[in-house]
């Protein structure tokens, strides 16, 4: 029994080393620069390019792009879009080199993790193109 509980501790311990949640200034290091796509269950759900100053540009799949700006609430890191003022916050974790997305309001149900990163521009099919 003693050996089952220390395996499973083992086991706790390395996934937790395993997930390192980012700070905003670790965030911005890792993703300014770069154009991330996000699954969701396996499925893309969206891509996203990280520019200088903490601005961004966002599309979900076959969708027009979005330009807002990320900001730091607390361990949060926090979007707003130019289309909706809501701010929409998130953790980040490092998992295996990639990052993983955690909506802070529905984290059982909102995680992206990101399946393809390049740092060629999003491509937009809305009225930014070019921007």
């Amino acid at each position: 029994m003693r050996l089952l509980s220390l395996a499973a501790l083992c086991l706790t311990a390395g996934a937790a080393l395993a997930e390192t949640q980012l700070t905003a200034q670790q965030f911005e290091d890792y993703a300014t620069g770069k154009t991330l796509t996000y699954a969701q269950g396996g499925e893309v759900y969206g891509v996203e390019q990280y520019l200088p100053g903490r601005r961004v540009r966002w599309a979900f799949v076959d969708d027009t792009c979005r330009i807002g700006h990320w900001y730091e609430a607390g361990e949060e890191i926090c979007f707003v879009y130019e289309h909706d003022a809501t701010p929409q916050c998130w953790t980040f974790h490092l998992s295996q080199g990639r990052l993983m997305a955690r909506f802070t309001s529905d984290p059982p149900l909102t995680e992206l993790s990101e399946v393809a990163q390049t740092d060629a521009p999003l491509a937009c099919t809305g009225p930014d193109v070019g921007v």
